[in-house]
């Protein structure tokens, strides 16, 4: 699933960066989610190989503090970029005639630009947050990767505040780019249903269901499950399962979703 999902992600950078009719601002950004899905996985999976293959279940305290920054860095730039994807799918039905003029190139690279900047401040708070933070010398983790709120659970100092900052946190960094992209979609909707051909409306709204919005209930619906969930003393199995979702079995679907129709 690992060499499906790096390979697959691969050749759509390969394929938009040799092909020119697709420097387009959707595989534009498309080519930045296949970036960022590849690093995604690669803060988990190859530590989850070797423990699997050693049966060893250790990692560093350094180790774990660098997996759960990049964790958190790949995973809210994918919450980001979809919802930059929306904005161009909005552009590009609502307004179709300004669609070069306002995604225009410079827009495009502001925007993975200001993402960029934006993920990589929020990390680090986080990061700068655990930091903080005492622990038992021996610590399990009930999880199969350095996860925050997991984390955060262990930690033997009082992490009351800790869990108000990861709670509202979780909510802006996930609900505020879902917002966006409701409000996106609601647009593309409304534009839609003017469409007097009944072939032009089936045209948007398959495009519309069938790539995007797949992929977006796949990441978002899995990881609100996990982080917007009740607080409980360990993880439940459902959740562990939850997790496998979004970090190993979403990242392998986006080239199956956003390739094979194409």
């Amino acid at each position: 699933m690992y060499l499906i999902t790096v390979f697959g992600n691969l050749l759509i950078i390969l394929a938009v960066s040799s092909d020119s009719h697709l420097h387009t601002p959707m595989y534009f950004f498309l080519s930045n989610l296949s970036f960022v899905d590849i690093c995604f996985t690669s803060t988990t999976i190859p530590k989850m190989l070797s423990n699997i293959q050693t049966e060893r279940k250790g990692i560093t305290y350094e180790g774990c503090i660098t997996q759960m920054y990049f964790y958190m860095l790949f995973a809210g730039l994918d919450d980001i970029l979809l919802t930059a994807m929306a904005y161009v799918r909005y552009v590009a039905i609502c307004h179709p005639l300004h669609y070069m003029v306002i995604m225009s190139p410079r827009l495009c690279g502001l925007l993975v630009l200001i993402s960029w900047v934006q993920i990589v401040l929020y990390s680090l708070l986080y990061s700068l947050m655990v930091l903080q933070l005492s622990f038992c010398p021996v610590v399990q983790i009930p999880h199969f990767f350095c996860e925050l709120r997991q984390v955060v659970r262990l930690a033997s100092s009082d992490n009351f505040l800790n869990n108000i900052v990861i709670f509202f946190s979780a909510v802006l960094i996930s609900a505020g780019p879902f917002a966006g992209i409701l409000y996106s979609y609601s647009k593309i909707v409304s534009c839609i249903c003017k469409i007097t051909s009944a072939q032009g409306k089936y045209k948007a709204f398959s495009t519309c269901v069938s790539h995007h919005l797949s992929v977006v209930f796949l990441v978002y619906f899995t990881t609100l499950r996990v982080y917007l969930s009740s607080a409980a003393s360990h993880i439940p199995h459902s959740s562990t399962v939850t997790s496998v979702m979004y970090t190993v079995v979403t990242p392998m679907l986006n080239p199956f979703i956003y390739s094979l129709r194409n």
